[in-house]
C-alpha cells in the first residue's frame, strides 16, 4: 500500500501540534501521513518488499558463513559477514516495523544498519584486492604499495567513513527538528562523499593490478601453480565497487535536494530505495557467493603471514622488561664495584 492511495476517510487530525505539524491517528500498522507529527516513514512501507528482502540478505548470509568455513576464509570473510548480518538484521527490523509504524526505535535502527551496512562490504572489497596483490604479483605490491598496506590504508580510511556516516546517520532519526536532520544529512553525505574519494583510488590500482596481471600472463613468465581464475574475481571486485559506487550516488542524490517532497520526490517513494540501495547491495554481495574469493585465493601465500597472539605479545612485552630491569640492576652493579673500588 503506497502514501497515494492512503484514502484521507482513515485518518483522524486530533490535535495541532504547531503551525505545520499535525497529530494524526494512525491506522492499524501506525501508518499516519509524512506530515503528521507522529510520522516515522516518508511514505507507506511495504511488508512484502521488506520480507522477501529479508529472506534473500538471509540466504546469502547464511552461503557466506559456510563458504567462509569451508574454504578456511574467515578471516578475509569476517567483514563480508558483517556486512550480509547487518543488511538481514536492518530487513528484519523494517519487516517487523511495517506493522508497528509508531516504534520509532525499529525505524531508527533499521535505517542506521542499513546506511552502513555497504561500507563492511566496502572493506571486504579493499582486503580482497590486498590478498590478490599479495598472492598474484611476484613482488606483492602495485607501484609502491604493498599488498598488506592496500588492505590497512583503505579500511582505516573505511572506518573514517564510517564514523563520520555514523554521527550523520544517528541525527538523521524520525521525529528529529528539520534542522538535526539537516545536519544529520550534511554529515552523512560528507561521509559518503570520503567514500566515493576513497573507491576512486582504489579503483586506480584495481586496474593497475589487472593490467600488470595482464602483461605477466602475455610474457615469459609464469603464475606457477597458483589459480588462473582471478580474473572472474577482479571482475566481480569491478561490479561490487559499481553498485557500490550506484547506491551512493542514490544517497547523495537523495539527500542532495532536501526534504522538501515537491522539490526531491526520492525520499517519499519506496521504490527508489529497494531498486537503488537494497537491490545493488544483494546483488554485490551475491555474486561474491557465486565466485567466492576462497574458490580462487587457496594455497600458499593465499592469506597475509600472521602476526603474534595476544598471548605472545604479552610474553614478548614481559620479556623485555624482565631483560631492562635485568640490564638496570647490572649497571647498578657495576657502579657499586666502580665506587668500591675507587674507595
Amino acid at each position: 500500500m503506497s502514501s497515494a492511495s492512503f484514502s484521507a476517510s482513515t485518518v483522524t487530525s486530533t490535535s495541532t501540534a504547531t503551525p505545520s505539524c499535525i497529530s494524526v491517528t494512525p491506522d492499524r500498522n501506525g501508518y499516519v501521513p509524512e506530515w503528521a507529527c507522529n510520522a516515522n516513514y516518508n511514505y507507506y512501507p511495504s511488508f512484502a518488499a521488506a520480507l522477501i528482502f529479508t529472506i534473500l540478505f538471509g540466504i546469502t548470509t547464511l552461503l557466506h558463513i559456510y563458504q567462509a568455513f569451508t574454504h578456511k576464509k574467515l578471516r578475509l570473510c569476517w567483514t563480508l559477514i558483517m556486512g550480509t548480518t547487518w543488511e538481514l538484521a536492518g530487513f528484519i527490523i523494517r519487516t517487523l516495523g511495517t506493522k508497528n509504524q509508531q516504534n520509532a526505535a525499529m525505524a531508527t535502527v533499521s535505517q542506521i544498519l542499513v546506511l552502513l551496512a555497504p561500507l563492511w562490504i566496502n572493506a571486504f572489497d579493499y582486503m580482497l584486492l590486498g590478498r590478490m596483490v599479495y598472492f598474484f604479483v611476484p613482488e606483492q605490491k602495485i607501484w609502491w604499495v604493498k599488498g598488506i598496506k592496500i588492505a590497512k590504508i583503505f579500511v582505516w580510511l573505511d572506518v573514517l567513513s564510517f564514523l563520520t556516516q555514523l554521527g550523520g546517520g544517528v541525527l538523521i532519526q524520525p521525529g528529529t527538528s528539520l534542522s538535526t536532520q539537516m545536519l544529520g544529512i550534511h554529515l552523512y553525505m560528507g561521509g559518503i562523499g570520503l567514500q566515493q574519494f576513497c573507491i576512486l583510488i582504489f579503483l586506480c590500482i584495481a586496474i593497475k593490478f589487472h593490467l600488470v596481471m595482464n602483461q605477466r600472463e602475455r610474457g615469459p613468465q609464469v603464475i606457477d601453480d597458483k589459480p588462473r581464475n582471478w580474473r572472474t574475481l577482479h571482475y566481480i571486485l569491478y561490479a561490487s565497487l559499481a553498485l557500490i559506487t550506484t547506491r551512493i550516488i542514490f544517497r547523495l542524490v537523495e539527500f542532495a535536494s532536501g526534504l522538501d517532497p515537491a522539490k526531491n520526490p526520492i525520499p517519499f517513494h519506496e521504490a527508489y530505495f529497494m531498486c537503488l540501495d537494497a537491490l545493488p547491495m544483494l546483488i554485490a554481495i551475491a555474486l561474491m557467493n557465486v565466485v567466492h574469493p576462497g574458490s580462487v585465493l587457496k594455497g600458499e601465500g593465499s592469506e597475509f603471514p600472521k602476526g603474534p597472539t595476544r598471548k605472545e605479545k604479552k610474553a614478548a612485552k614481559k620479556e623485555k622488561k624482565a631483560a631492562k630491569k635485568a640490564k638496570k640492576e647490572a649497571r647498578k652493579e657495576q657502579k657499586k664495584e666502580t665506587y668500591i673500588e675507587m674507595v
